[in-house]
């Protein structure tokens, strides 16, 4: 690791931007020990440490020497590209010997050759619009190399027919499939099995984790070790995918891929078509009984006893909703048998007939909410209803499918620790053996020098009338010393709207508000627009990177505390009351802290970057649990005096004698 990440190395010799990093070689050498050793190990890692790198060519170098595959599971698929497109082809160039990757997404980003062919005998498009897409992916799919819908930029990203013609895995015949040997997802996986290294993301890792041991399942081949980049998101992530879900829209695709089943003879066809009647009015009915946040989007949990009460005499007696479940799950039932008759002669309907009785099965799960450890909600999106099951924890199932059976996890994120330890992270992922080592690399970055945190004196509690108006007010101060340049995050749309309404009627700065354009739209359009001001919420809190003058100083409205009426969220603080810990200490306030954390990461991106952090919330000075946030910031100075910060952002160099990371304020 000396050799190559040293003053005198390979990567010195070759990298044009090459830093001397102590951080970046100390990690390097820890990834390469815990390979060796069979160990785990967590890594925080902040920006400007060099960790993509410092975990690369470890793993380059343990998967040829050791010949076991290492699979490196990023949180984004922008992160994945970067070390596809970038990082791994410099290493290709470099590094001696040689070495072979691959990356892989969900199979949903990939096209389906057999459905792309079935799709010319079916009514999926809608418009002129749709068909002119649908002619230029279809001529694309029988071209592309991979099949993966990122080769289509100049197609909207929401094609209404995608979802018909993709590669996921409840819709894929398997190897019954006469598109077997050419499709995507099977040349995919064969480069995979050939490569080093695999590039995957944390979506398809815990899908793929989930399904290992379904033939239609598994896509990732089988690995020795793997590394989890931005590592800070697995637990949500996991949650999700070792959860159950069933929605409007699965039993609506379930029935137009039934009338799609090419069975020949017309008296089965006209037997399924009235099946398919009486399962699309019991979905309707069944979909209307549920009462929670009927006309309002969002997720509200689900009460015991959905289906059933006992009445006064001790019997179960079914409810309403009750009564239509079991109706629809007899149209379901014998649907499926319909179905089954002809799943030997005909591919197409086996596939539907094991769709619909992994449904059944589902919906049996949720709606009977027999699984204590499981947290049960509705969600209200667009014109879909799903009804959803996730388990409470889900470091027990991490710990016994992942940690057990992998020799080495590598986790890394620049914002893991808490109070400057991992007992958080490691409680919530089941890594509290004593084979998992952990590592703070020091960063490159000069905070002191660099950044300053404004704390303002006089801010009321985020929950009183006046603060919006009296945070806008702060705001404009600050914009007015950095001359736009800024990020402005808030916890909530209604508080990022709100700001943004007073604050861009108020100043001169182009100010552009999150949800107005895509993303990748918006951040272009704040990079490129001189003075500009951009107010965001949850997802530019992380993942995003604006170096240089242009982004000068990053504003937080409120600590980033998790919503408690959540579902998830309230059963997670709920389970750990209920077994004698203290959720608000142990759960709500070190989650904060790495959004937090996250937040303030969005300002300093390189040695050269400079400017203001500004934490409106008076939480940080005026409660107990403020000293766990304030000794989790970046070693940079703090100041609750305007002036203080007008001075250090004008004369970029330290103010003395204002405060320090422990946050001890004049």
């Amino acid at each position: 690791m000396e050799d190559i990440f040293g003053s005198k190395g390979l990567l010195a010799e070759h990298h044009e931007a090459f830093e001397d990093r102590p951080g970046q070689l100390k990690m390097a050498q820890a990834v390469l020990k815990a390979f060796e050793d069979k160990r785990h190990l967590i890594v925080e890692a902040g920006t400007g440490t060099g960790k993509t790198l410092a975990y690369l060519v470890p793993a380059v170098a343990f998967a040829k020497n050791a010949k076991r595959r290492v699979v490196i599971s990023t949180g984004t698929k922008n992160l994945q590209e970067q070390l596809m497109e970038k990082d791994l082809p410099f290493l290709h160039n470099i590094l001696p010997g040689g070495f072979t990757s691959a990356y892989m997404k969900g199979r949903a980003n990939y096209a389906c050759l057999y459905r792309i062919k079935k799709a010319d005998d079916q009514p999926v498009l809608s418009g002129l619009d749709e068909i002119r897409h649908f002619d230029k992916v279809r001529d694309w799919a029988f071209e592309s190399e991979t099949g993966d819908r990122a080769e289509l930029t100049d197609l909207p990203e929401d094609l209404g027919f995608w979802p018909r013609i993709n590669a996921r895995s409840e819709t894929c015949l398997g190897q019954q499939c006469p598109d077997f040997e050419p499709c995507f997802i099977t040349r995919m996986r064969d480069r995979a099995e050939k490569a080093d290294v695999i590039i995957v993301n944390h979506h398809l890792f815990f899908a793929d984790l989930n399904l290992r041991g379904n033939e239609y399942g598994k896509v990732i081949p089988d690995y020795g070790a793997v590394i989890f980049d931005e590592a800070h998101l697995i637990e949500d992530i996991a949650s999700d995918y070792f959860g159950i879900a069933v929605s409007s829209f699965q039993i609506e695709e379930l029935a137009r891929d039934t009338e799609a089943v090419p069975i020949p003879e017309a008296a089965p066809v006209a037997q399924l078509k009235k099946v398919l009647t009486r399962v699309r009015s019991y979905s309707d009915m069944f979909w209307s009984r549920f009462t929670q946040g009927r006309g309002r989007e969002g997720r509200y949990p689900l009460e015991r006893g959905l289906i059933a009460r006992r009445s006064t005499s001790g019997e179960e007696v079914p409810t309403r909703l009750g009564e239509a479940y079991a109706a629809l799950d007899r149209a379901l039932s014998r649907l499926q048998s319909s179905l089954d008759v002809h799943s030997d002669s005909v591919p197409e309907a086996e596939s539907v007939v094991r769709r619909i009785r992994q449904c059944r099965s589902d919906l049996e799960f949720i709606v009977g909410q027999k699984e204590e450890n499981y947290v049960y909600w509705i969600e209200r999106r667009g014109r879909g209803t799903f009804v959803r099951a996730a388990p409470v924890d889900v470091s027990g199932i991490l710990q016994d499918r992942l940690f057990e059976k992998v020799d080495t996890c590598v986790l890394t994120s620049a914002t893991l620790s808490t109070n400057g330890t991992f007992d958080f992270i490691r409680g919530r992922l089941g890594l509290e053996s004593p084979k998992t080592d952990t590592l703070i690399a020091p960063s490159s970055f000069d905070y002191r020098e660099q950044a300053i945190i404004y704390l303002p004196k006089t801010m009321p509690e985020p929950r009183s009338p006046e603060f919006t108006q009296l945070a806008a007010g702060e705001i404009m101060k600050l914009l007015g010393i950095t001359e736009g340049r800024t990020f402005v995050l808030s916890t909530s749309f209604s508080s990022m709207n709100a700001l943004h309404e007073i604050v861009s009627s108020r100043v001169d700065y182009p100010c552009f508000l999150q949800g107005t354009m895509s993303k990748t739209g918006i951040l272009e359009r704040f990079r490129e627009t001189p003075n500009a001001v951009l107010f965001g919420t949850s997802s530019f809190w992380q993942g995003v990177d604006v170096r240089g003058e242009q982004l000068s100083c990053v504003i937080i409205d409120k600590l980033p505390f998790a919503v408690p009426t959540d579902p998830l969220v309230a059963a997670r603080t709920r389970y750990i009351d209920e077994h004698g810990g203290r959720s608000f200490f142990e759960y709500s306030v070190p989650s904060a802290v790495i959004t937090l954390k996250q937040g303030i990461g969005r300002l300093i991106r390189s040695t050269t970057d400079h400017g203001i952090i500004a934490l409106l919330d008076p939480r940080l000075r005026t409660k107990g649990y403020g000293r766990d946030f304030l000794k989790s910031l970046p070693d940079a100075r703090i100041t609750t005096e305007l002036s203080e910060v007008e001075s250090h952002f004008k004369s970029h160099t330290p103010i003395a004698g204002i405060g320090n990371k422990a946050g001890k304020l004049p």
